[in-house]
C-alpha cells in the first residue's frame, strides 16, 4: 500500500517492523523481512523521484575538509543514492574487518565469513554470478601489490519504484512518502523506542509504532535523526557515549602521481571495462597486499592507471559535458536517463577505439597516464557529524560536516604508490612520478579535480555509528542493534567501523539481509511483541540490554 503523507494528516500506522529510508538499504532489509512474515511500515522522506523543495532538506554546512554541497551529497526520494550510483560492487576484504596494529580504532565484531553467505544473494538480489577473481592482467609480486576487481550492476535505476513493484505491491508493506522523521521518541526509562513521528512539508503528521525499528537513512541522516531526538534525553538517542556522528569516513579520491617513459598500452588495456564468461562486467584495481600493508604501516587503499590531463591542465570537452549533464541537471528521471545515455555513448565510443584513443593522446603529450586513487580512509574520531544552529523547513536542526583526514591517509597512498614504482620498474614498464603532496603528509589531503568525475570522493558516508561490541566504542553491537536501546537497529554503511577500498553498497545489502533474519529470530521467539505497546510490552523492552 501507498500513502503519501502530503495528501493529509493521518494520525497513526502500526507495523512489526518500521524503517525509516527507501534506498539499498531499506528496501532490501524490507524485502527480507516481508519473505519471513513481518508487516513493515516504509518512510520514505521524499516522494517518487527527485523533488528540489524535499533536496532542500539535505542542506547544511561543510566546516572541515573540502567537501560537495550537502543538499547534492544524497539524493532524498525513492531508491536513494543509487539512482545515480555507477553499479560497482565489490566485498570487503578479510583484512577489512580485523584489528590492525597500525590502524586506530580498526576492526569489526564480526568477520568476513559472517557475512559470505550474505554476500552471495546480495549478488544475486542485483543478477550479478557469484564472483570469482579474474586472472590479473598483470604479474606483479603478490607480496606488494595484487589485482582486484568490481562487478558491475548494469540495469538502470534497480532501486526505483518501477523496479519494485515487488514490495509497494504486498500486502505486508505500507510505504509512506513525503513522511520526514522529527523525532525517534524515546521510552520514559530510555531503553526502547515507542514510535516515530513523521511530518510532511504540507503540515501532515504521523505516528508510527512498531515492535522493531530501523534507521536506513545513510551516513549523514541517521545520526541527524538520533542526535535531533532529544525531547527525553538531551545528547539524542544512542549518544550517551558522545559517539553518534563521530567517525564520519569517505573514500576520498586523488591523483597520486603519474608514469613516465611507460609502455602505455598494456598498462590502460589492464583496467578498461570488460566482460566475463557469463556476459557479466567487470574492471580491474590495484590494492596494497595484505603484508604490504602490515610490513609498511598502510590502509587497504587502491588505486588504477588512466589517461587524464596533466595536474595543472584542462578537462576535456566531452568530460565537460558529462560533468554538466550529471551534477548541473536536476537528478529526476529525466535528468538520469539523460546522464545515463551520455555515459553509455561515451563509453561506447571508447570501447571501439580504447587503449588506443587515451595511448595516442598520451603519445602526443595530451594526456597523463595519471594514478587514480581511490583510498581506505583512517577511522577518525574528531571527523564527524554534527547538529547545526539552523532549521530546515520542518524545524529539524541542520547538520554540519566537519571531515578531517590525517597523516595516515596521506602516508598510506604514499606507500601504495611506492609499491606500484618498485614493480612497475621491476616489469620494465615505466617510471612512477609520486605526487607533490605526497611528500610531506602534515600538509593533509589534497584533492585533483582533473583526475575523477568525482574528485573529492566517493560519497560514500561511512562510520557514523559504528559498529562494536563495547557500547564504550560504537553506537551499535554486532547484530547492528544500538546498545542500550532493545527495539533500535541501523542499516547502511553508517555502521563500517573501517571502510577498506571497496564500494559499500554490497556489504550493505549483506548487512541488511543478515539483519532481516535477526529481526526475523526476534520476532519469532518472542510472539508477546506487537505494534499495540501495551505498558506490559513495555515494561519488557525496559529490562531488556540495560
Amino acid at each position: 500500500m501507498l500513502f503519501d503523507l502530503n495528501d493529509g494528516p493521518r494520525t497513526r500506522l502500526a507495523g512489526d517492523v518500521a524503517i525509516v529510508g527507501a534506498g539499498a538499504a531499506g528496501l532490501t532489509l524490507a524485502r527480507r523481512l516481508v519473505k519471513r512474515g513481518l508487516s513493515v511500515v516504509l518512510l520514505e522522506s521524499g516522494g517518487l523521484d527527485y523533488e528540489p523543495e524535499t533536496a532542500a532538506l539535505n542542506r547544511g554546512d561543510v566546516i572541515g575538509h573540502e567537501y560537495p554541497e550537502l543538499e547534492d551529497a544524497r539524493l532524498r526520494f525513492f531508491g536513494g543514492t543509487t539512482a545515480i550510483w555507477g553499479g560497482r560492487c565489490a566485498e570487503l576484504d578479510p583484512i577489512d574487518f580485523a584489528p590492525r596494529s597500525w590502524v586506530p580504532h580498526s576492526g569489526w565484531p564480526i568477520d568476513h565469513a559472517t557475512l559470505a553467505a550474505y554476500y552471495r544473494e546480495a549478488r544475486e538480489h542485483l543478477g550479478l554470478p557469484d564472483w570469482h577473481e579474474p586472472s590479473p592482467p598483470l604479474d606483479f609480486d603478490g607480496a606488494e601489490l595484487r589485482f582486484r576487481s568490481w562487478q558491475f550492476d548494469q540495469r538502470f535505476d534497480r532501486f526505483s519504484a518501477a523496479n519494485s513493484r515487488d514490495l509497494l505491491d504486498n500486502p505486508r508493506v505500507t510505504l509512506v512518502t513525503h513522511a520526514t522523521v522529527r523525532e525517534l521518541i524515546l521510552s520514559p526509562s530510555r531503553q526502547a523506542i515507542e514510535a516515530i513521528d513523521a511530518v510532511s512539508l504540507r503540515g501532515g503528521r504521523l505516528k508510527v509504532h512498531a515492535t522493531h525499528f530501523v534507521l536506513a537513512a545513510g551516513g549523514i541522516e541517521t545520526p541527524r535523526i538520533m542526535l535531533a531526538s532529544r525531547s527525553v534525553d538531551r545528547r539524542g538517542i544512542g549518544n550517551d557515549r558522545d559517539l553518534v556522528g563521530r567517525f564520519f569516513m569517505e573514500h576520498p579520491h586523488a591523483r597520486g602521481g603519474r608514469i613516465l617513459d611507460a609502455r602505455a598500452w598494456p598498462l590502460l588495456g589492464a583496467f578498461r571495462r570488460r566482460h566475463a564468461r557469463d556476459r557479466s562486467m567487470f574492471a580491474h584495481l590495484i590494492a596494497a597486499s595484505p603484508a604490504l600493508q602490515e610490513r609498511e604501516g598502510l590502509l587497504n587503499s587502491s588505486l588504477t592507471i588512466a589517461a587524464r590531463p596533466p595536474a595543472h591542465g584542462r578537462q576535456s570537452v566531452v568530460m565537460q559535458a558529462y560533468a554538466s549533464a550529471k551534477h548541473k541537471s536536476n537528478p529526476d528521471r529525466r535528468g538520469r536517463v539523460l546522464w545515463r545515455a551520455l555515459k553509455q555513448t561515451t563509453r561506447t565510443m571508447q570501447s571501439a577505439v580504447d587503449p588506443a584513443r587515451p595511448w595516442l593522446m598520451n603519445r602526443l603529450g595530451l594526456r597523463d597516464l595519471a594514478i587514480v586513487v581511490r583510498a581506505e580512509q583512517a577511522p577518525n574520531p574528531d571527523s564527524r557529524v554534527v547538529l547545526g544552529e539552523d532549521r530546515d523547513a520542518l524545524g529539524i536542526p541542520r547538520v554540519q560536516l566537519d571531515w578531517k583526514l590525517s597523516e595516515l591517509d596521506v602516508t598510506s597512498v604514499a606507500g601504495l604508490v611506492g609499491a606500484l614504482r618498485r614493480e612497475l620498474e621491476r616489469k620494465g614498464l615505466g617510471r612512477v612520478e609520486p605526487a607533490d603532496w605526497l611528500r610531506d603528509p602534515s600538509q593533509g589531503w589534497v584533492n585533483d579535480s582533473l583526475v575523477s568525475m568525482h574528485p573529492i570522493g566517493g560519497y560514500h558516508h561511512m562510520g557514523t555509528t559504528r559498529m562494536a561490541t563495547d557500547r564504550s566504542a560504537g553506537v551499535v553491537d554486532a547484530d547492528c542493534k544500538v546498545h542500550g536501546i532493545a527495539n533500535l537497529h541501523i542499516a547502511g554503511s553508517s555502521v563500517f567501523p573501517t571502510g577498506g577500498w571497496a564500494n559499500p553498497t554490497l556489504t550493505i545489502m549483506a548487512l541488511a539481509l543478515r539483519l532481516g533474519d535477526r529481526i526475523a529470530a526476534l520476532s519469532a521467539t518472542d510472539k508477546t511483541l506487537g505494534p499495540a505497546r501495551e505498558t506490559r510490552k513495555e515494561r519488557q523492552f525496559e529490562t531488556q540490554d540495560g
